[in-house]
């Protein structure tokens, strides 16, 4: 993303539209605030630059996230109307980088749109520098029949998706006309609202694993930040026409047949 040679070959390209899914990660932007701005937020508005000169005015998905929420969330549920009040960098960084869009498509610049991903499982194994890798690392745990130790307790809330259905929101993002684009060009999309326990449970159910191979000790903070979300409504991209994976049983088949676990 800082490197403005590899980003122009990129757009020299027979190049139609954009998916900006490129950012360095929440755990990593933390430790480094520096380059977090350097790669979340300049590299993205040379990205947006770029594309403006080089394209005519393209479709630019931009992958948000949830971290521009902030926390503690209202307890009686997120809507549309909640006003973001970003406490980590990385959702301070994705929230600047939507209003720049915002600008550049008022401007005609491009024809943009952030949607604002929830939890997404199950990433790669790794170290991925997200402090949210535990919700993907239990994925791969009991798929293989290890221990793992839960950084959130049982009871812990979470917004999640599969990445198949991510892929299906970004691919649907794409070609949304621009028709149906009359308000804010933000979206909270429609996660499942689960614990930790309910995710547990039906991973060990599909994978043949004992669900107490699982065991529970929460940090605090990370739970505070990652473990209480509360009830979601997204009626605006539902109106738009993304969908979440429908129940907790559909969204852990469709991550663990993901090539990733």
């Amino acid at each position: 993303m800082t490197d403005r040679a590899l980003v122009d070959a990129a757009l020299s390209r027979d190049v139609a539209s954009i998916i900006h899914l490129a950012a360095l990660p929440g755990g990593a932007a933390e430790a480094d605030p520096s380059l977090s701005f350097d790669v979340n937020v300049a590299g993205s508005a040379t990205l947006m630059r770029r594309a403006a000169e080089c394209l005519d005015r393209p479709r630019f998905v931009f992958a948000s996230s949830i971290a521009v929420l902030g926390n503690p969330l209202p307890k009686d549920g997120v809507t549309d109307e909640t006003t973001p009040q970003p406490t980590l960098i990385y959702g301070i960084h994705k929230q600047m980088t939507e209003a720049h869009l915002d600008g550049m498509t008022h401007r005609g610049d491009l024809d943009g749109l952030a949607i604002r991903l929830p939890g997404i499982v199950a990433r790669p194994s790794g170290n991925s520098g997200l402090k949210s890798a535990f919700m993907s690392d239990v994925f791969h745990a009991l798929n293989s029949h290890r221990h793992f130790v839960s950084p959130v307790s049982a009871e812990a809330e979470l917004w999640l998706m599969s990445n198949a259905q991510i892929s299906t929101c970004l691919l649907h993002a794409l070609d949304l006309d621009e028709t149906r684009l009359t308000g804010p060009r933000v979206f909270n999309l429609p996660a499942l609202h689960i614990s930790m326990k309910t995710l547990v449970s039906e991973i060990a159910d599909q994978t043949g694993a004992a669900p107490d191979l699982v065991t529970y000790t929460s940090d605090a903070k990370l739970e505070a930040a990652f473990g209480r979300y509360p009830p979601l409504s997204a009626r605006t991209a539902e109106r738009a026409g993304f969908r979440q994976d429908g129940d907790v049983k559909t969204l852990v088949h469709n991550a663990l047949t993901h090539r990733s676990v």
